[in-house]
């Protein structure tokens, strides 16, 4: 239309199927922390942390350089993706400007970092064989996890510790937990990598309970405030 070459869009008569929208499942902050303390030692614990304590996805866990991580300054930067494209292992950046993001850690996800690169340098030191490719989480000789044998582990794990939860669920369970704590939906938006804070809002919205009923007593409390601060004025 805008060359000419036609008087009308076809594609403006068409009804575009609706996108089934699916609830987000999430744990609660107990379940979280016994999931940790299950799978302590194991290989799962530090991507299970990073997720809960991240939000992160498993592709952007799985694609997280050591270059990208900053221990002192207690920050991450989600800069590469892993995924697997027609069984080639490709890390790709991040699909949009929002995907790629800063993510404050917590001081137990340092700690863990921390231990985690220790046991890295460790095994390298041993003379086993080590492809270093600065991956934080990896396979044990450096080399890429791929995603359907992280995935065929997480789900070994789930059914024999009972949380029956995908690993996505794992960010819901994050972001969950951050906005029960009274995050403000921005914070949300930008640690999980989302375009806008209505989508995030969109997604999470079931999962505060509380959330709405607690922001109603501070707006009545704030308008109340005001009201006796305005009498005593008077007074």
């Amino acid at each position: 239309m805008r060359w000419g070459y036609v008087t009308r869009n076809v594609a403006d008569a068409v009804t575009p199927p609706k996108v089934p929208q699916t609830e987000a499942t999430a744990l609660d902050e107990k379940q979280a922390v016994a999931l940790l303390l299950q799978l302590q030692g194991t290989d799962l614990y530090l991507p299970v942390l990073l997720a809960l304590h991240t939000g992160m996805r498993s592709g952007e866990i799985l694609g997280l350089h050591w270059r990208d991580v900053d221990l002192e300054n207690r920050v991450l930067t989600v800069g590469t993706t892993l995924q697997s494209v027609d069984g080639e292992l490709i890390l790709r950046e991040p699909k949009s400007h929002a995907g790629r993001r800063r993510i404050p850690l917590t001081g137990a996800t340092v700690d863990a970092l921390k231990a985690h690169s220790a046991a890295q340098a460790e095994h390298i030191a041993s003379g086993e064989t080590y492809s270093d490719n600065d991956l934080v989480v990896c396979r044990k000789d450096g080399s890429p996890w791929h995603p359907s044998t992280f995935s065929a582990a997480w789900i070994a794990a789930r059914n024999r510790l009972g949380p029956r939860v995908r690993f996505h669920d794992l960010r819901h369970t994050h972001a969950s937990l951050l906005a029960r704590s009274r995050a403000p939906a921005k914070v949300l938006q930008e640690r999980l990598g989302h375009a806008t804070a209505a989508f995030t809002l969109n997604v999470y919205g079931h999962l505060l309970p509380g959330v709405q009923e607690q922001a109603v007593k501070d707006f009545a409390a704030l308008l109340s405030s005001a009201e006796q601060e305005l009498k005593k004025g008077d007074a």
